[in-house]
């Protein structure tokens, strides 16, 4: 069964809507290699359409340029990317396409596909919200930077329920940006001060 990951750029204090003043300063080599290691891992993008209007109004253009990052704007331009909308697209981009009715079921059979590699989410945090909730997100690989950014809608929505995650793998490269992959987890067993009341610090 192919993986669902998503892989946002991130701020400290939560925000996955990225501000490019905050994002591109921190963007080097480790940066880079971390990006391509997440997208190697698909086949498949899953993209909402805002996400969609952003690439498909940048990447086509620059692989025509030929330019350094022509290689890897024909490595998404070659991908199948399924876009989720409320209204109809005009896809520009090749190998695009609507998601077929409803999301969750839709990335269900997406999940259950053998011909498929793996489903990557980059950015999208609408859909990404949506998956989470219907348990559907195998991995969340964050870069998170190290800025608050204070405003801009944050990965987390509010909700009743927590989301309990375990940490896979972390990196910290020189800018001080730190990659961290988590892998959903069962909720811990109920636990109050009492039963942890021998671990505070005994003071002086």
């Amino acid at each position: 069964m192919a993986k669902v990951i998503s892989t946002l750029f991130i701020s400290a204090d939560g925000v996955a809507e990225i501000d490019p003043d905050w994002h591109f300063p921190y963007f080097d080599e480790n940066m880079g290699r971390a990006v391509t290691e997440d997208y190697d891992t698909a086949d498949v993008l899953l993209i909402g359409r805002v996400t969609y209007d952003s690439f498909a109004g940048a990447w086509p253009e620059r692989e025509a340029a030929g330019g350094e990052d022509a290689g890897f704007a024909k490595q998404l331009g070659d991908m199948r990317k399924v876009v989720v909308s409320r209204q109809p697209l005009t896809f520009t981009w090749r190998n695009s396409e609507l998601v077929d009715g409803d999301l969750v079921e839709a990335v269900r059979a997406l999940k259950a596909d053998a011909g498929s590699k793996g489903i990557l989410i980059p950015g999208s945090i609408s859909v990404v919200q949506q998956l989470l909730a219907a348990g559907l997100v195998d991995e969340l690989r964050l870069l998170v930077h190290p800025v608050a950014a204070r405003k801009g809608r944050k990965l987390f929505d509010d909700g009743d329920t927590p989301y309990h995650l375990r940490v896979t793998a972390t990196e910290v490269f020189p800018t001080g940006v730190l990659r961290v992959i988590y892998a959903p987890a069962e909720a811990p067993g109920k636990v109050g001060y009492a039963d942890v009341r021998d671990q505070v610090p005994a003071g002086n």
